[in-house]
């Protein structure tokens, strides 16, 4: 007959006592949990509050530049209208940069949050 063997997961605490991980206040919903989500709701909220700046001021600001300073109508670049050419072709180039940017800023800002959370082990010793 075989002997019973006790199959365990890896350790949850580690040996102050303290999790190993905060993952657990986030999922449990604690006060810790809660600072940690408020934490990167804010700084998304802020990226994309940012983001949003930065579209009203360069697309947003155009429009009222050629009103302003109506001499810009009647400026032509290799044969088109200035106005055609910002506003048709320069800004699809720029929402895509300004979409990237956003996309990879997000990104580092929830693998900074799950490097906080899941992190434990690179605490000083």
């Amino acid at each position: 007959m075989t002997e019973r063997v006790r199959v365990t997961g890896p350790p949850r605490h580690t040996t102050s006592g303290r999790p190993a991980s905060r993952l657990g206040d986030v999922h449990e919903q604690t006060a810790l949990g809660d600072v940690y989500l408020r934490s990167l709701l804010r700084e998304q909220l802020g990226l994309a509050l940012a983001v949003l700046t930065a579209l009203g001021l360069t697309l947003g600001l155009l429009p009222l530049a050629f009103h302003l300073w109506p001499g810009l109508v009647d400026v032509e670049v290799a044969g088109a209208p200035l106005a055609w050419l910002l506003l048709g072709v320069v800004v699809y180039p720029f929402l895509l940069l300004l979409g990237w940017r956003y996309v990879r800023s997000v990104e580092r800002n929830e693998q900074d949050f799950a490097d906080l959370v899941q992190g434990g082990s690179e605490e000083a010793s």
